[in-house]
């Protein structure tokens, strides 16, 4: 047999698909059945399911089979832009109804001809001394300094994720990052030529034994992961989960991208503070001020901030003039300070009216986060609860937007909190939960 003959197969299942021999939501057989089907050994059988996951054509769900998706195929799963759907449950951007205001306030006297003449020159990645020592006040917190010598500016923070894995892992390369993760490591990852290799996480966070059997198996570059507030579980990392992982990256001579786009939302200091000269820290103002005034910051440490310097010039990351304007301002007079404490409070406020509305569903659930991980009764799959909550106008992100590997999605979805006005929201959660309770059959004869 041809070792191309699994492209064959694939495209003839993929020809089904297309005429409507299979349909959304159809289950294919277990690969074993496929095999003895189609006269294939099982290894072959295994290549077809990979091919047709990798088109997008199905989805697998941990201990439910494989699925038609139904789905446009795409190359790389992760978000969408924002849709346009009444009640968004997808897009997690926190604005708050008074927000405007303080940011307005805030940029008063910016629009004066000498200021703008400053803000509108061309900016860098190192910024100003002004600007990083601003930078490194905000960030600072709980014991843990960043040093304005450290900082390095993007704008915004996926910018960040590309500019510190460009700077540390080859092409060719692999990063260790969780098995469910922040969805647009994979696109940026896949741009820049490196391998992500999930790594098996507990409830408290990665497990220290998954990254030595990763590194011995894959020899990796470096480790992405979200200590505090994950997305999209929402977990943060106990301290002694935190001093566990320390010395196993220590041993094996790893750099630890830790994304804290969330950390807003807790106290809990950085892994950076346990191993300062091991851990990138990424970080923006998207989710603290908001994604039309964003500016992105890497503290570094010293032995790589020039080259994740370079990484950012040659990437194009460079923030503009007035975005760094515009966040001084508000970083420095305390608006963006209080906007995190507002948020705080929102965030907490949400995740209260989540657990009232979903309570007797399986959640797992940060009270100080502003998105949720809901896993599914059996009588739903995640893509057609999905679908199903589209066409009652409310957007969701299914779990196979997460999963660093095609298959492995448990049956679940990320609710994201932040974005609609609390009685949309509230509104949105009822529906969900009526929609949890019937059957996918029963919600399909209501239709």
């Amino acid at each position: 047999m041809s070792k191309f003959e699994y492209l064959r197969l694939a495209d003839a299942v993929a020809s089904e698909i297309a005429n409507g021999g299979l349909k959304p939501g159809d289950r294919l057989p277990p690969q074993r059945s496929f095999a003895y089907e189609r006269k294939i050994a099982v290894s072959t059988a295994s290549r077809v399911y990979t091919e047709l996951l990798r088109r997008g054509l199905v989805i697998g769900e941990v201990g439910r089979g494989t699925f038609i998706s139904g789905q446009a195929p795409r190359a790389i799963t992760t978000l969408t832009e924002p849709r346009g759907a009444r009640i968004d449950l997808e897009v997690n951007y926190p604005l708050l109804p008074t927000q405007s205001a303080l940011i307005a306030k805030s940029l008063e006297g910016l629009e004066r001809p000498e200021a703008l003449e400053i803000a509108l020159r061309q900016g860098t990645s190192a910024g100003t001394p002004a600007a990083r020592n601003i930078a490194a006040d905000f960030l600072s917190q709980n014991g843990w300094s960043a040093r304005a010598e450290q900082i390095v500016f993007t704008a915004n923070g996926r910018q960040c994720i590309a500019a510190a894995l460009a700077a540390i892992v080859p092409a060719g390369g692999r990063c260790g990052v969780e098995a469910l993760t922040y969805p647009f490591i994979k696109g940026i990852a896949a741009r820049l030529g490196v391998t992500l290799v999930p790594l098996a996480m507990d409830e408290q966070g990665v497990r220290p034994d998954a990254v030595q059997k990763a590194h011995r198996e894959a020899h990796l570059s470096a480790l992405y992961i979200q200590p505090t507030v994950q997305n999209p579980l929402g977990m943060t990392m106990p301290a002694a989960r935190r001093a566990e992982l320390v010395r196993v990256i220590e041993k094996l001579d790893l750099t630890v991208i830790e994304d804290r786009v969330y950390g807003f939302l807790d106290d809990e200091i950085p892994l950076a503070a346990l191993a300062p000269d091991r851990c990138i820290v990424l970080d923006s103002l998207s989710k603290k001020v908001a994604p039309g005034l964003a500016l992105g910051f890497i503290v570094a440490p010293q032995r790589l901030r020039e080259s994740i310097m370079a990484s950012v010039r040659s990437g194009g990351w460079t923030a503009s003039g007035y975005a760094f304007a515009a966040a001084q301002r508000m970083m420095a007079d305390g608006t963006a300070s209080e906007l995190v404490r507002l948020k705080r409070i929102d965030a907490q406020r949400r995740q209260h009216i989540a657990a009232e509305r979903l309570a007797g569903f399986e959640l797992q659930a940060n009270p100080k986060s502003y998105h949720l991980w809901l896993t599914l009764p059996h009588h739903w799959r995640s893509q057609t609860f999905v679908a199903a909550a589209a066409r009652r106008d409310i957007a969701l992100t299914p779990s196979s937007t997460f999963a660093v590997s095609p298959g492995h999605a448990p049956n679940a979805i990320r609710l994201a909190l932040a974005a609609p006005p609390v009685d949309q929201l509230d509104a949105a959660l009822r529906t969900l939960a009526g929609m949890l309770r019937a059957s996918e059959e029963d919600f399909e004869s209501t239709e």
